[in-house]
């Protein structure tokens, strides 16, 4: 505009210039007025919906704003916190372990009692485990408590003693339950005998049928290989059963008293001992027997001579 202005030859033209312009700025300012008028309510509505926003705009910065000074001070308080929320736990743990150590003392303190009761039932399995557990707890995490030195002397000498026991038991069963069945069943074919008054010799016995652990080994060897391995599975899973008699089936209980000493890490004592009363154990069956068989023919012929004798 100033540029058409000066450049204009005289005052003529400027005004006519100015004149233009005026009119153009009038025409303008009409078309805009009209406008106005034509979107008055959208203009309306614009305005209204910005301000709305600006105002969420607003409330929204300041929430933020309170949030962040929120998490700054639950910042702070746990940062104070947390020590003391460490110690405690730490003291949490610490008492609970201190009661799981009582409460194992407790138990301990029975052991004595129950591993009386277990022995004199004959439960030998329950009682090695025991015994075993027992010894391990009190040379492992009570080894420090010192009310329990006389208690960890007591179990530490059973054990030791316990395998003589389970020993002697194995002998037994191995030596005399097994050829006491034999004279069972000698002296019941000698009753039927002289009930009926047979004058015939005595029958052999017949002990072919008698589950020993001899005959237990040999149908063993005979099999294919994988019924060794359930062999020695089935060992493993004899379990001993605290309603019943231990010594109703003689195999299982040798079984037992087996597993106890392997528990007790006892089986190279255990073959020894074998090894060592094997001779004497045997002539003790030779004498036994030797002494069953003349007792049975002194007491048929005491049947005869009163027989052959009307009074």
């Amino acid at each position: 505009v100033c540029r058409t202005l000066s450049t204009s030859d005289d005052v003529e033209d400027r005004e006519t210039e100015k004149g233009r312009l005026e009119e153009a700025y009038e025409k303008c300012d009409r078309d805009l007025d009209e406008l106005i008028v034509q979107h008055y309510t959208e203009l309306t509505t614009a305005i209204r919906t910005y301000q709305s926003i600006t105002e969420r705009i607003t409330n929204s910065r300041n929430k933020i704003k309170q949030v962040k000074e929120n998490l700054l001070s639950c910042k702070m308080l746990l940062h104070c916190k947390r020590d003391e929320l460490r110690k405690l736990w730490i003291e949490g743990i610490e008492h609970k372990h201190v009661l799981n150590l009582l409460d194992e003392i407790e138990n301990i303190k029975q052991v004595p009692q129950k591993l009386e009761q277990c022995m004199a039932s004959k439960h030998y399995l329950n009682a090695t485990d025991m015994l075993v557990s027992a010894v391990d707890s009190l040379e492992g995490p009570l080894l420090q408590v010192e009310g329990l030195s006389d208690l960890r002397l007591e179990l530490h000498s059973k054990k030791m003693n316990m395998h003589l026991v389970l020993i002697d038991e194995l002998h037994r069963h191995l030596y005399i339950k097994s050829t006491n069945r034999v004279g069972q069943r000698n002296k019941e074919k000698g009753r039927l005998s002289s009930l009926v008054k047979d004058a015939s010799p005595v029958p052999l016995m017949d002990v072919t049928n008698l589950s020993t652990p001899r005959k237990f080994l040999e149908t063993s060897q005979f099999s294919t290989p994988g019924s060794s391995s359930m062999r020695d599975t089935s060992l493993l899973e004899i379990k001993e059963d605290a309603e019943l008699d231990p010594e109703e089936n003689s195999t299982v209980f040798m079984g037992i008293l087996i597993k106890g000493l392997a528990k007790l890490k006892k089986i190279p004592e255990t073959v020894k001992a074998i090894q060592d009363r094997l001779e004497q154990e045997l002539k003790q069956i030779v004498k036994r027997s030797t002494t069953q068989v003349a007792d049975n023919g002194y007491q048929r012929g005491e049947n005869l001579s009163q027989e052959n004798q009307p009074r």
